[in-house]
Formats: structure tokens, sequence, C-alpha cells
């Protein structure tokens, strides 16, 4: 019984956070405890804890947290992609661990050993191109191209040098403060390539999200599909309508079907919640940018 509420309560703390990222500015949250939780998320947490350090080590608590935002937040560094590569690498190794076994089953070929793994390389590679690839860098040498390109409008976008690279700077483009150099049509800097996205490698964010999505679906669907087999194979119907007398009706079998696979396959069932949060999240993301570029606008220029 500890297991399922623990199951429960993880799937009522993620819905939570989920919805106080992505819904806390939707006028029926305005003022609501949905608002504080993504305010405290996303600033008072860290507010606390650097007031606090700063009241237990005093100034030199405060200036190395300072110190550590700096580089986490204002430079360019690996954190987060190598915590892609931690959650991508560690789900697949729960995955192979604990549904392998029961590959092929009454549903699943044993072909989906191999694309799973195919699915996922291909991912890795998509976030590779898109956290190397150059997006659209402005310099000296190719300024005038940019300029051709992205003309003034006289409107929006007048013409003027950037500060920083002492070069014209081109319509639609922006200075990046994180990895201090100009790029073509910005959309934004993401942390998680550790690089801008801009124009010649928005191609590749796009795709990296819409195949982070599809992949997040498939191994949903594909756990489920393992769980399915399962019931097939052990007779769990049969068992509770012959055996302990339960009508065979999908509202009577449901409790009990669920309660024996939370007892005896949940891990799988917390993958599969984590797969299908995720994909959730994704395809929120994809379908913004999508729009973006359906659109011919940008991150940048929506919001700032």
């Amino acid at each position: 019984m500890a297991v399922q509420w623990l199951l429960v309560c993880h799937g009522l703390i993620t819905l939570l956070v989920v919805t106080s990222f992505l819904c806390s500015r939707w006028p029926i949250f305005q003022g609501t405890f949905i608002e504080r939780i993504h305010y405290f998320i996303s600033f008072g947490a860290y507010d606390y804890l650097r007031r606090l350090i700063g009241v237990v080590f005093g100034s030199k608590g405060t200036d190395a947290i300072l110190s550590v935002e700096y580089y986490c937040c204002d430079r360019p560094n690996p954190i987060l992609q190598a915590i892609y590569l931690a959650i991508i690498g560690a789900t697949y190794y729960f995955i192979v661990n604990t549904t392998f076994n029961y590959i092929p089953g009454y549903y699943l070929s044993g072909i989906h050993r191999y694309t799973s793994l195919l699915a996922v390389g291909v991912g890795i590679l998509l976030f590779l191109l898109t956290s190397f690839s150059d997006p659209g860098t402005v310099n000296a040498e190719n300024v005038s191209q940019y300029l051709s390109s992205y003309p003034y409008d006289n409107v929006i976008y007048l013409e003027k040098e950037c500060s920083t690279c002492k070069i014209p700077k081109p319509a639609r483009s922006k200075h990046c403060s994180i990895c201090n150099h100009c790029v073509a049509r910005f959309d934004h800097h993401c942390g998680w390539m550790n690089n801008c996205i801009g124009e010649r490698n928005t191609r590749y964010f796009m795709a990296f999200l819409l195949w982070h999505f599809l992949l997040c679906v498939y191994g949903t669907v594909a756990i489920a599909l393992v769980l399915a087999g399962r019931l097939k194979d052990l007779q769990v119907i049969y068992i509770l309508t012959v055996y302990y007398g339960i009508e065979d009706s999908f509202r009577s079998l449901a409790p009990h079907v669920v309660q024996w696979l939370l007892a005896s396959y949940n891990t799988q069932i917390l993958l599969m919640v984590f797969m299908a949060i995720v994909s959730l999240l994704l395809a929120g993301f994809f379908g913004y940018h999508a729009n973006l570029c359906l659109t011919n606008t940008t991150t940048n220029e929506v919001w700032f």
C-alpha cells in the first residue's frame, strides 16, 4: 500500500509543479496558490537560500553563491547538457533493466529492443547537432550578408551598431550576453543546449523537440503494451473473475487490475508517468515554437 500512495503523491506533486510552470500566468490562476508556487520555485526558493547562506556564512558565503549563480546562469557551461544526458541515459537504463525481460511479449515483438536504442541514439544526435551547430553568429566577415538578408524596416528595427561586437546589428539579431556574440534571427539562449537558437540551428532545435516528444510517447505506449501483455500472459482477468468472483466489467475490474499493476510493476508505472508528463511538456514547447515559425516570429520578438 505504501508504494501505491507514493505513486499517487508523486503524480500529484508532478502535476502541481507542471501546472504552476505552464499555467501560472493564466487569468484563472492569478492570485492563487498556483501563482505563488510558480514564484517560489522560480525566485523565492533561491532568494531564501541566498539569505540563509548570508546569515550563516556572512559575506563570503553570499559572494560564493553569487559566483555559482554567475557561472550557472550568465556564462556558457555544460551543466544542463550533462543533466540531459544523465536523464535520458538513466531512463533508458531503467527501461532496459525492468522491461526488456518481457520483450518480446504478447503485444510487442523483439524488434523493439533495437528500435528503442535507435530512437534514443537519434535523439542524442539531434541534441548534439543543436548544441554544437552555429546558430548564425554575426561577425565582421559575414555581417554584410546578414544585413542584406534582414534589412532594417526603420519602424521596429533601426540601423544601429552592437556596442560589444562593434559591428552593424542586422534586423532581428541580438547580442547574447552569455555567448558574447551577435546571433542572426535570435530566438533565445537555450541552457539545455549550452547554445543560442538562431537562424542556422532552429531546424535542429525543432527536430529535437519533435523527436523527443515522439520518443516519450513511444516509451509510454511500449511500456503500456508490455504491461497489457503481462495481464494476458498471467491471465489476471481470468483469475479475478473466475477465482475471486469479481464481475466481468471495466468498472469492477479496473481497481483490482490497477492495484495489481502498482504492486507488481511500480517502476514501470513510474517510468510511464514520467515520460507521459515530459511528452506533454515537449508537445507544448514544440507547438509554441511551431507557431512562431509559421508566423515568422521569434521568442525574442514576442517577449522582449
